[in-house]
């Protein structure tokens, strides 16, 4: 009998070694994104505090469009710009969270570059 790999199971390994070596602190936290088969998600998280300071979803009630594709992504991105810098949040370190970076969390951090963060 074959075994078939548990993806989410590797997604998660690959999450904490990029967490033993990355971390958000006030000056510069972090922009975290998760992503699922119909959202995605994006926080900015103060670490040394431990909390999230702003935050973005496609699953927000006003968001208006489907979620899972990269035209959402790149909205997502876009608002957690706007939320970041009304915060005076303008330096950040990022976080993908285990994924590839590729598709919908490229255009999310595309999104977020184009709008005003710096990383």
């Amino acid at each position: 009998m074959v075994n078939k790999a548990d993806k989410n199971q590797a997604r998660l390994k690959r999450h904490k070694r990029v967490r033993g070596k990355i971390s958000g602190t006030s000056e510069r936290p972090r922009l975290n994104v998760y992503r699922s088969k119909a959202n995605i998600y994006a926080q900015i998280i103060d670490d040394t505090s431990g909390h999230t300071l702003v935050s973005a979803s496609s699953y927000e009630k006003d968001f208006g469009m489907y979620g899972g594709n990269k035209t959402a992504a790149k909205k997502v991105g876009q608002n957690i710009a706007k939320r970041a810098l009304e915060k005076n949040i303008k330096n950040i370190v990022f976080d993908r969270g285990g994924y590839l970076f590729h598709g919908r969390v490229k255009e999310l951090a595309e999104g977020a570059r184009e709008s005003g963060l710096e990383f």
